[in-house]
């Protein structure tokens, strides 16, 4: 799938180091019964904000991996488009058990705000019919974060964990920014609050206890090791994001 660069301007006083590349589905867990067709949103957002929406250039890969064999899903994938910016959809339908890791590379995203093109390669989990057999599968992204914590089925409060890894090895200290996709209108009470920072340890690995019901994006993000050329050709930093989406349910 041909590469498309995309370019926004962001405004005074925005936040360029939040922005996130959303994988959501219609439902983490899908059980007997239910609708097999996953409806999957996509879109380059401040989540937590809830926006601005960024342009999105054709994606080079959507492809799902089950049963340790990847499946590229490029054929579904439907643009949309709001208030003149682009944006993606798709439907996956399950046929049959087990666990579904959803894979994501945009196309690479030009940030004058930084001076940099971005790349978050972004994955989810789904499980189909009680089968767990492969929630913690590497899509072989260069950028990833590994689950130490099976991803769905978390109550609010739980603890994620999970390893940055970089070409397939731990990335020592990296930085993990975490945001609330906040469809609940929370009002944060001071910017710090909108994007929280973890730092990973030694080995890579990063915990988190989500506070509220909801989806919770985890994106790790690391500096590209060649640089690569922006809309005016000129060679620029490359920002590389290892994402993973992760949903929690309260209690009750």
């Amino acid at each position: 799938m041909k590469r498309v660069l995309t370019l926004f301007f962001v405004t005074a006083g925005l936040d360029a180091s939040a922005h996130f590349q959303t994988l959501l589905p219609s439902s983490d867990i899908i059980r007997p019964g239910d609708n097999a067709d996953v409806m999957i949103d996509i879109r380059f957002t401040h989540p937590m904000e809830q926006g601005p929406l960024m342009n999105m250039g054709e994606p080079t890969s959507f492809a799902v991996v089950r049963g340790g064999e990847s499946v590229s899903l490029a054929e579904s994938l439907k643009s949309r488009t709001q208030d003149d910016v682009t944006y993606y959809e798709a439907t996956y339908t399950v046929d049959r058990p087990g666990d579904l890791v959803f894979s994501l590379e945009p196309a690479p995203y030009w940030e004058p705000a930084e001076g940099k093109m971005i790349i978050h390669y972004t994955k989810v989990v789904v499980n189909a019919y009680g089968e767990e057999d492969g929630w913690d599968t590497l899509t072989g992204a260069p950028v990833e974060i590994e689950p130490l914590v099976r991803p769905y089925g978390l109550w609010t409060g739980n603890l994620f964990r999970g390893r940055v890894l970089k070409d397939g090895n731990p990335v020592p200290f990296a930085e993990v920014e975490v945001e609330f996709w906040n469809k609940d209108g929370i009002e944060p009470p001071a910017d710090p609050f909108i994007t929280q920072v973890i730092k990973a340890d030694a080995g890579g690995v990063f915990a988190y206890a989500m506070p509220r019901a909801g989806w919770w994006g985890f994106a790790a993000l690391v500096d590209g090791d060649e640089p690569m050329p922006n809309p005016d050709g000129e060679d620029v930093g490359v920002e590389l994001g290892g994402l993973i989406w992760i949903r929690c349910v309260d209690m009750k």
